[in-house]
C-alpha cells in the first residue's frame, strides 16, 4: 500500500537473544524489577531508551504485582524476537509529524496473514499498547503497528532548544528531524508537551492515525517479507485494539474506514462519545469531576474507600473545597456535610454510579482530573508554549518545587519515562498563584470548567474541538467488541460504551459487549495495597476478545453474542483464573 504519508527515513532495528519485541529481553522478572538503568545517563544508547520506555509502559498499563498473577493467570510476556520499523508521519493539515512502529516477529504466521493495528493508551509514546497489542500479537505470530496517535512523549526543552529524535535521544533540530519543537518558543516558557501544545487537537484525527499505521503496517510487512507480497487488507487480516484512548482510536477508525481496511475492532474501556444526549466527553465530566469529587468523597459514604483516606482522615484540602465552591455559588448548602452529599447529589444526577466514584477516589487523590483537564484544554483552545489557560505551565522543580532548568539527564529520560500527560518524569504542571491558601487548585479549575460552560471565544472554540472528536458509525458488517470495566472511575460506562453500544444497536449495528464487574480503568492500580483485592484486571478480558475476533476473522467462527463474563474481586490473596469468569463463557 502507498505510504506517501511519511516525513523521513524508516528506522529498521532487529531485537534478537538478550533483546526481543515484547519486553526488549527483560522478560517477566525484569517488567517486575525497578526501571532498567542507564550505563551513562548522559546521554543514553537508543538500545537504552527503548528499553526503558518498553518497561514504562507495561508497568504503567499491566498489573504486575506480586499477587497480579500477569503471565500465569493470563497473558504473555514470551521471548519474540524479530524486527521493527519506526517513522515518522503525518496527517494531512497536521503541523507536526507523529509516530508509527512495526513489530514483524521472526516466526511472523504466514498461514493466518494477521496484522494487529493499535493506538496508545492515554497520551503515551509508541509502545503504550504493548501490554495490549504486543502481548496478544506477537506470541500468536502476527504483526502489530502501533501509532501514538499524534500524542507522545517527544517533549521539548524550550531553554535548551532540544527535542526528541527518531530513536528517542536528544537532539536540536540542526542535528536531526524531531518529533515535536515549536516554533519560536521562548527560552523560559518551560517544557513543551506534544499533545498540549501542538496546535493540531489531534483527538479530531486519532481514527486517522489507526488508518494510517494499518497501512504503514502492511507497506512494512511487504518490505520485510516480499516472498509473500502483495499485502493487502484483502489479503492480510488487519485487527484494530486499543485501551482507553486507544480504544476511542480504533473506534472513531471504525467509523473512517470506507475502504474496508478493519477486519475487526476491540475497544477497551474506550474514551469515546456518541451523538446521544446521555454521552458525554472526558473534557465535561473530567473538568465536572476535578471540581465536585474532593467534596463529594468527604462523604461517610466513601469511608472504607482506598485513597479516600489518608490514616483514616480525609484530606483538609477537600473538605476546603466544600466551602469554595459554594463561594463560587457551584453549591448551596453552608456546612461540610451536607456540601458533601450535595456534590454527591449532583455526581449521581450527571451520570455518575457509586461503584465509578469509589474508584475516582484514586484518579482524584493522584490529581490526574486537573493533569487531564490542562492538557486537552491547552490542545482544545491551541494554545501556544506558554501560552496556556489559567497560566499553566510545564516546568522541572527544584528541591523546594520551584520552577528551574531540566538537566540533561532528566531531558534524555523524558522520551522513556513519561506518560504524555504532566506531571511525571521529573515534569510538573505549574499554574498562577492562587487566592486560597487551604484549596490553591480551585481556581484554575474553575477557569477550566468555564471554557467548556462559558460563552467567550476560548470556550467556544474549545467546545467545537470537542465535537470533532465525537463517533461516526462504522461500515455496515464490521465487527466490533467492546469490553469495560463497571467500575471505571476514570472513563464511567454509563457515559462513554453504555450509550455508544446502544447508539451502534440503534442504528443497525451488532456489537459485541462485555460491561465487566469489579473492573475498573488502571490495571496498574490493582498491585497497590488494599485497592487490587477489590477488583479483577481488565488485560484479560481483552485478550479473550481478541481471541474470539482472531478465531472469526481468521479462521471464519461465528462472532455470536456469548455471556459476559461472571468476574469475582481478587481477594486479598494472589489471582486465581478462576476468578476471572473466562472458562465459564458459552462459545457459539
Amino acid at each position: 500500500m502507498p505510504i506517501d504519508f511519511l516525513t523521513g527515513a524508516i528506522r529498521e532495528t532487529a531485537h534478537r537473544v538478550d533483546d526481543d519485541l515484547l519486553t526488549a529481553g527483560l522478560g517477566l522478572a525484569g517488567l517486575r524489577a525497578a526501571a532498567p538503568a542507564f550505563l551513562n545517563s548522559d546521554p543514553p544508547t537508543a538500545a537504552e531508551l527503548r528499553r526503558r520506555a518498553i518497561h514504562a509502559n507495561w508497568n504503567g498499563i499491566a498489573d504486575l504485582g506480586p499477587l497480579g498473577a500477569h503471565a500465569e493467570a493470563y497473558g504473555s510476556t514470551a521471548h519474540v524476537p524479530g524486527r521493527e520499523y519506526q517513522a515518522f508521519a503525518r496527517i494531512p493539515g497536521a503541523r507536526w509529524p507523529h509516530r508509527v512502529l512495526v513489530q514483524i516477529p521472526d516466526d511472523w504466521d504466514a498461514q493466518a496473514r494477521c496484522l494487529v493495528v493499535s493506538a496508545s493508551s492515554g497520551s503515551r509514546g509508541i509502545y503504550g499498547a504493548i501490554a495490549l497489542a504486543g502481548a496478544w500479537g506477537l506470541p500468536r505470530g502476527c504483526a502489530v503497528a502501533y501509532t501514538d496517535k499524534g500524542c507522545g512523549t517527544g517533549y521539548f526543552d524550550t531553554a535548551a532548544a532540544t527535542g526528541s529524535a527518531l530513536d528517542g535521544t536528544q537532539s536540536t533540530t540542526a542535528e536531526a528531524d524531531l518529533e515535536f519543537a515549536p516554533e519560536a518558543a521562548a527560552g523560559d516558557a518551560g517544557i513543551a508537551v506534544k499533545h498540549a501544545h501542538s496546535g493540531d487537537n489531534p483527538e479530531a484525527d486519532w481514527g486517522r492515525h489507526v488508518l494510517q499505521a494499518a497501512r504503514f503496517g502492511l507497506a512494512m510487512l511487504e518490505r520485510a517479507m516480499p516472498q509473500h507480497a502483495p499485502f493487502t487488507p484483502q489479503n492480510t487480516r488487519v485487527i484494530a485494539v486499543g485501551l482507553s484512548n486507544g480504544g476511542g482510536a480504533v473506534l472513531r477508525a471504525a467509523g473512517l474506514d470506507e475502504e474496508g481496511v478493519l477486519a475487526g475492532v476491540v475497544a477497551l474501556a474506550p474514551n469515546i462519545s456518541a451523538p446521544v444526549a446521555v454521552s458525554r466527553p472526558l473534557y465535561d465530566y473530567a473538568t465536572e469531576a476535578a471540581l465536585l469529587l474532593p467534596c463529594a468523597l468527604t462523604d461517610p459514604l466513601f469511608d472504607a474507600v482506598p485513597f479516600a483516606r489518608i490514616q483514616g482522615h480525609i484530606a483538609p484540602m477537600w473538605i476546603a473545597r466544600g466551602a469554595g465552591l459554594r463561594a463560587a455559588r457551584m453549591l448551596q448548602a453552608d456546612e461540610p456535610r451536607a456540601q458533601a452529599a450535595e456534590a454527591l447529589a449532583r455526581l449521581r444526577a450527571s451520570g455518575w454510579n457509586d461503584a465509578a466514584l469509589a474508584t475516582a477516589a484514586s484518579t482524584t487523590a493522584f490529581d490526574v482530573w486537573r493533569a487531564i483537564a490542562v492538557t486537552y484544554a491547552s490542545a482544545y483552545v491551541r494554545a501556544g508554549v506558554g501560552d496556556m489557560p489559567n497560566g499553566f505551565r510545564f516546568s522541572a522543580h527544584d528541591s523546594a518545587g520551584k520552577p528551574r532548568a531540566a538537566l540533561p539527564s532528566e531531558r534524555a529520560a523524558w522520551w522513556a519515562d513519561a506518560s504524555g500527560v504532566p506531571p511525571g518524569a521529573g515534569v510538573f504542571l505549574d499554574e498562577s498563584p492562587s487566592g486560597d491558601p487551604a484549596d490553591p487548585g480551585l481556581r484554575g479549575l474553575l477557569r477550566l470548567r468555564e471554557l467548556w460552560t462559558g460563552s467567550g471565544t476560548a470556550a467556544r472554540t474549545l467546545r467545537d474541538s470537542v465535537a470533532a472528536t465525537v463517533a461516526r458509525l462504522p461500515r455496515q458488517g464490521l465487527p466490533i467488541f467492546v469490553v469495560h470495566g463497571r467500575e471505571d472511575g476514570l472513563l464511567p460506562i454509563a457515559l462513554s460504551s453504555d450509550p455508544y453500544v446502544d447508539w451502534l444497536r440503534a442504528n443497525e449495528c451488532e456489537p459485541l459487549y462485555w460491561p465487566i464487574a469489579h473492573a475498573q480503568h488502571f490495571d496498574a492500580f490493582l498491585a497497590l495495597p488494599g485497592f487490587g483485592d477489590r477488583h479483577v484486571p481488565l488485560l484479560p478480558y481483552g485478550y479473550a476478545a481478541l481471541d474470539r475476533m482472531w478465531q472469526h476473522v481468521v479462521t471464519g467462527a461465528a462472532l455470536s453474542p456469548a455471556d459476559t463474563p461472571v468476574a469475582a474481586p481478587r481477594g486479598a490473596g494472589r489471582l486465581e483464573a478462576s476468578r476471572l469468569g473466562l472458562s465459564a463463557i458459552r462459545h457459539p
